[in-house]
């Protein structure tokens, strides 16, 4: 299984936020704006706290059977790469819904004068924040679950992981 890559997010995020921009400038020329819905950061920020406190879940038992603590819970290496692969889809698409929100907020920038659309920004804003975090908890995930360098197994090799 292949690693996230900070470039390729950064790209995907660019990619979507330059055409949110552009489809969100031509959409206000033709009538009204979609509205970014309140439930998006919020979606997006529980996605995060699941995503995190798999990491943190997976962290404390791969230490525990490491120290080989009696009744300790071990961790099935596919149960690791799936918590792995839904983190890895879940940054891919936060990546994408950034970049759009985020081109949407730019996109409303111009119109905070407005009160619907400076909610409508702070609503973007706020997802663009949420996704962020969704791509750091996808990384911690990650990172948690990979398995030690051949050299750097220090504990015995008794780290399974994704």
């Amino acid at each position: 299984m292949k690693q996230l890559r900070v470039r390729m997010l950064a790209g995907l995020f660019a990619v979507a936020g330059v055409l949110s921009w552009a489809g969100a400038r031509l959409w206000d020329s033709v009538g009204t704006l979609p509205r970014v819905p309140l439930a998006a950061p919020i979606v997006l920020a529980l996605i995060a706290v699941v995503l995190l406190a798999t990491a943190i879940s997976l962290r404390a038992r791969l230490k525990a059977q490491r120290e080989r603590r009696p009744g300790a819970k071990g961790v099935e290496p596919l149960m690791a790469a799936r918590a792995v692969v839904f983190g890895q889809a879940s940054a891919l698409v936060a990546a994408l819904v950034c970049g759009m929100y985020g081109g949407v907020g730019v996109f409303m920038l111009e119109f905070l004068d407005i009160p619907a659309r400076r909610d409508q920004a702070y609503y973007a804003g706020f997802s663009v924040l949420a996704g962020i975090g969704v791509i750091a908890a996808a990384f911690f995930l990650e990172r948690v679950c990979k398995l030690p360098e051949d050299g750097d197994d220090e504990h015995g090799g008794a780290a399974p992981a994704a």
